[in-house]
């Protein structure tokens, strides 16, 4: 009988905690492909990895058009604001369509990192790739800015989730530059397992 009740209290505790369980937050830091460019907030797919995940609590603060600068400038309010578990930080594709310097490129996305690190926020930093007719010297330079942050800072790099997207036409706007509505589900499915290595482990 003794035994019966503790167990019935145990599994009383353990609900209750679970229950009582702090979401883990995530402030989304990033431009056009994470902010429903082009169909409703609630298509894209920041919404519907929201909907799949509870124990997430995801702050989307991605602006179209937005560039490692201007993200720079809005992070210290949004580290005051929202005060993240984590950042997932998906900025620098508009530098390098515009052609950005890839030093201040570089620049930015490093005092972003430490911004967020400082802070006490962990961050997941979004490989960005950029279209082959750029050139392949820009190209690769670009990308190595993001494998060389990722080890220098020792921040999970995460693949870009437009790598398989981007080279299917039915998966893109007519601008060929942002994805559809289709292709949010599959945004999300690429990007949950990362997000998901932000819960404690149970």
């Amino acid at each position: 009988m003794l035994r019966s009740l503790l167990r019935f209290v145990f599994v009383i505790v353990l609900v209750s905690a679970s229950a009582n369980a702090k979401p883990v937050s995530i402030l989304i830091l990033g431009d056009s492909l994470s902010a429903s460019y082009g169909m409703t907030e609630q298509e894209g797919w920041v919404h519907l990895l929201q909907q799949r995940q509870p124990d997430l609590r995801l702050i989307n603060a991605s602006i179209s058009g937005e560039t490692t600068d201007g993200g720079l400038r809005r992070l210290p309010g949004l580290l005051t604001r929202h005060q993240p578990d984590w950042i997932f930080v998906e900025l620098g594709g508009n530098d390098g369509l515009r052609g950005f310097p890839l030093t201040l490129t570089e620049q930015n996305l490093e005092q972003i990192v430490a911004l967020g690190l400082d802070s006490g926020s962990q961050v997941l930093l979004s490989e960005i790739l950029l279209p082959p007719n750029y050139g392949r010297r820009y190209t690769e330079a670009f990308q190595g800015i993001f494998e060389q942050l990722s080890d220098r800072h020792q921040v999970q790099l995460v693949p870009f989730f437009m790598r398989d997207i981007a080279i299917d036409p039915e998966l893109m706007q007519a601008d060929g530059i942002h994805p559809n509505q289709s292709a949010q589900p599959l945004i999300a499915d690429t990007l949950e397992p990362w997000f998901l290595k932000t819960l404690p482990a149970q």
